[in-house]
């Protein structure tokens, strides 16, 4: 219903798709798949639908009803709100390529291979949290991003060549943004201080510490002041052991190359 309101006002404005995204800052893609319904608006897109298209508040009216939990695991919900007021959330992954950096294609083909497959209606959904939890590290430009990947999942080929392809050059591009900041854990390195496995950590704006870990069909929100303070040693720890960032960014252009 509210993709269907976007479309009423845009053509009553006059604007085709190719004209009115410019207009709001998305892809002429990301318009389309808004008002179609298969994507969830930021706040951001909301803001600037409403005065593009002098909607008269009706674009915010409507806005309070969409539902921006589903898609998303109960155990994971908690600290998907997390990200939305952090003011820093640092990341180790060693698996794949994080949520927060995917693009759709390689998001949408770990959904599609899931096992037990799951259901073209449940797969939709997942990307549409997905897709929205994908914008954060643009729409939040005052909060920082540390992310530590290890080669490997940066070299796995997740959707194939053409999908490798594209990930790594939105990786690129994402890391020139200046509240972000992407490092890479060399396969060379024969020891680190994470090698227990991935987790999270952010600063709430009560300037309380959190940590976010997750295994195979859970996940653990961690508060305990003593826990959380090893995980910030540990991720402090790894920040040195890794690649700079200038480093990270050349493995990375090596890694583009060879696909």
């Amino acid at each position: 219903m509210f993709g269907a309101l976007v479309k009423l006002f845009r053509k009553q404005a006059g604007f085709t798709q190719e004209e009115f995204a410019p207009l709001v800052g998305y892809s002429v893609e990301s318009v389309s798949s808004i008002e179609q319904g298969r994507r969830l608006p930021s706040g951001k897109f909301v803001d600037a639908a409403e005065r593009v298209l002098d909607a008269g508040g009706v674009l915010k009216e409507a806005a309070k009803y969409l539902e921006r939990t589903k898609g998303l695991a109960n155990w994971f919900a908690p600290w998907a709100e997390l990200e939305k007021t952090a003011i820093c959330l640092y990341t180790y992954e060693s698996r794949m390529v994080p949520g927060l950096l995917q693009v759709e294609p390689y998001a949408r083909t770990l959904f599609e291979k899931q096992v037990p497959l799951m259901s073209e209606a449940d797969i939709e959904e997942k990307m549409i949290a997905r897709v929205e939890r994908m914008e954060l590290p643009t729409s939040l430009p005052k909060t920082a991003y540390s992310f530590i990947l290890e080669e490997h999942a940066l070299r796995r080929q997740i959707g194939g060549p053409e999908v490798h392809r594209a990930q790594l050059d939105y990786l690129l591009r994402m890391a020139e943004l200046r509240n972000i900041e992407i490092q890479a854990m060399p396969q060379c390195r024969d020891h680190h201080a994470g090698i227990a496995g991935a987790f999270q950590l952010t600063e709430t704006p009560e300037h309380k510490w959190l940590a976010y870990a997750e295994g195979q069909e859970n996940g653990l929100l961690i508060s305990d002041p003593a826990v959380v303070s090893m995980l910030q040693l540990r991720y402090a720890r790894m920040r040195s052991q890794a690649l700079s960032p200038e480093d990270s960014l050349s493995l990375l252009r090596e890694i583009r190359g060879a696909t």
